[in-house]
């Protein structure tokens, strides 16, 4: 089977679906690995690394004319698209949900598409969770963009000119981004609050140091790993129990997504006005709406001195380890889904189920 590695084409976007490493791995399990030119360059891999490792480096076309399985990041556009070929298999997230035609598109030429962002958040399928490996890095990088944003450092210092006072952090969800953002920011000094609709994240978040601001739900649990939306009465009470926190904090940091859906708004253009002159939001729900009113993708706005960066952020701007860890998912999902370099198509087994979007030109979910 032919595996080809094709470069994203996403503006800003500087990660590649595979690093030299895991192409070795898959490569040594009888699969080829046909790697499109240059696709490695802005995550620090050049032509020849792939070629060291016995993996071919070809033109773009002629990595979609020759691949049995296209696989990328990013979801396939119109100009991939039109390359693709009737019974091949493309790997990419899809975020198929909010992308109808897009999944339309790829049915129509008759291929078979898996989604990655839509691996189940289960036990067994930890180590193809493209979403919890990228978040991770999300959440430490939104706290370095942060810091370099602020006017003020994060840790407590005494000096003979007296004493600078820790910077306080406030962080929106207790997921994958969200724990390891306030662990960042810990280590850095801050003093760090968290809040989440998820009550069963309390525990995560005090263990790592923060405190997390407690609002009574009722029912608001994740689902499927995520959390569900809030009704209108939790997010109201939410918005009351957090004010007092936004108001005081120098950086906040919003990471609240619910697949498929537009991002919920946890701070409203008025609570901006409300809060510190300098203080800093980094929203990294900025691809789906925004977890802020004003937030704006891949802008910076300023509001009543207050800056509002809208962003997917940190996957892009530590390209290197990302790559190397969506790599890996990818190389544990090809795995589970083959034998003997063939595809099982067991349809009905979770993880084929719930990823598997086109088969053959058939939709299966929408």
């Amino acid at each position: 089977m032919k595996i080809g590695i094709l470069k994203e084409t996403q503006k800003g976007e500087k990660r590649v679906a595979m690093s030299p490493n895991i192409a070795k791995q898959l490569i040594s399990k009888g699969f080829e690995v046909l790697v499109e030119e240059n696709a490695g360059k802005n995550s620090s891999y050049k032509n020849t690394d792939f070629t060291e490792v016995s993996a071919s480096v070809e033109k773009r076309e002629v990595v979609f004319k020759n691949a049995d399985v296209l696989v990328k990041i990013n979801p396939f556009d119109e100009e991939d698209l039109k390359l693709v070929n009737k019974g091949q298999i493309l790997m990419s997230q899809l975020f198929h949900m909010s992308n109808p035609e897009l999944v339309k598109s790829i049915a129509e030429k008759e291929a078979t598409a898996f989604s990655m962002d839509a691996v189940p958040r289960i036990s067994r399928a930890q180590d193809m969770d493209v979403l919890s490996s990228q978040s991770n890095l999300a959440g430490y990088k939104a706290v370095i963009l942060g810091a370099n944003e602020m006017t003020k450092i994060f840790p407590l210092m005494m000096t003979a000119a007296g004493t600078i006072t820790p910077s306080k952090v406030l962080i929106y969800g207790i997921g994958v981004a969200g724990l390891q953002a306030i662990a960042t920011a810990k280590r850095l000094g801050a003093v760090v609050e968290a809040t989440d609709i998820r009550s069963e994240t309390k525990e995560q978040a005090e263990s790592l140091g923060a405190k997390f601001i407690q609002v009574e739900s009722e029912g608001e649990e994740s689902e499927g790993g995520y959390a569900k939306e809030a009704s209108e009465d939790y997010a109201k009470r939410q918005k009351e129990a957090v004010d007092k926190s936004l108001f005081q904090a120098d950086l906040v940091i919003t990471t609240a997504n619910i697949p498929g859906r537009k991002a919920p708004v946890l701070i409203t253009e008025e609570q901006v006005s409300q809060m510190k002159n300098g203080a800093v939001i980094v929203d990294l729900a900025a691809a789906q709406g925004g977890n802020c009113e004003v937030s704006k993708m891949n802008k910076t706005v300023v509001k009543n001195g207050v800056k509002v960066i809208g962003t997917t952020i940190a996957p892009e701007s530590v390209s290197t380890n990302a790559s190397e860890l969506y790599a890996k998912n990818m190389y544990n999902f090809i795995m589970h889904l083959t034998e003997e370099n063939q595809f099982k198509w067991e349809l009905e087994e979770e993880i084929t189920d719930g990823t598997l979007i086109v088969k053959e030109g058939q939709i299966r979910k929408n």
